[in-house]
């Protein structure tokens, strides 16, 4: 597997990339829904779902009570509701986050999701994912892979226009 440097990564091809995937991972797949973690995967997620026209299986997850460095960490200065509209039970989810890194975030998604229902099927989607996993946890698609040094994290950003940007800044927690 090779990996991108992060100053190379397109975020916008990338995007496209993420799409054919999941358009075809989904394809016969029962009952598909999307569901993004906020922020990013969320704004992934919007688009995903517009894009494969499953807005009406388009659900969003905060996933801050349920992380497992929430004692450590405290609360995020802004909290987004989670909403899920749909049954989730026999549900194929789609999970969307933006950067997969750890896999403390995907973990902390996968249990909140699960007081929802209980999905027939749980494919983790990322657009990027810069390795250093901490837990056993793999995308079923991902768009690029890539190293980030120490102490940097990747932000996806989204302009007024819709359109994904990624920036390298210094990670401070």
């Amino acid at each position: 597997m090779s990996h991108i440097d992060p100053q190379q990564l397109d975020a916008e091809a990338l995007y496209a990339s993420l799409l054919e995937q999941v358009k075809a991972g989904i394809a016969g797949a029962n009952d598909p829904a999307i569901v993004g973690i906020h922020s990013g995967g969320a704004w992934i997620a919007e688009r995903l779902a517009k894009d494969l026209n499953l807005s009406a299986r388009l659900g969003v997850l905060d996933v801050s009570f349920y992380r497992d460095d929430y004692a450590k960490k405290g609360l995020p200065h802004e909290v987004k509701p989670t909403h899920i509209g749909f049954d989730v039970n026999g549900a194929t989810i789609v999970l969307v986050d933006d950067v997969l890194y750890t896999g403390r975030t995907t973990r902390a998604a996968i249990n909140e999701l699960f007081d929802y229902g209980r999905p027939a099927r749980i494919m983790l989607a990322s657009l990027v994912d810069r390795g250093e996993r901490q837990l056993p946890v793999a995308a079923d698609f991902v768009a690029a892979h890539t190293r980030c040094a120490q102490g940097q994290a990747l932000r996806l950003q989204q302009a007024g226009d819709g359109k994904f940007s990624l920036t390298i800044e210094q990670n401070h927690a």
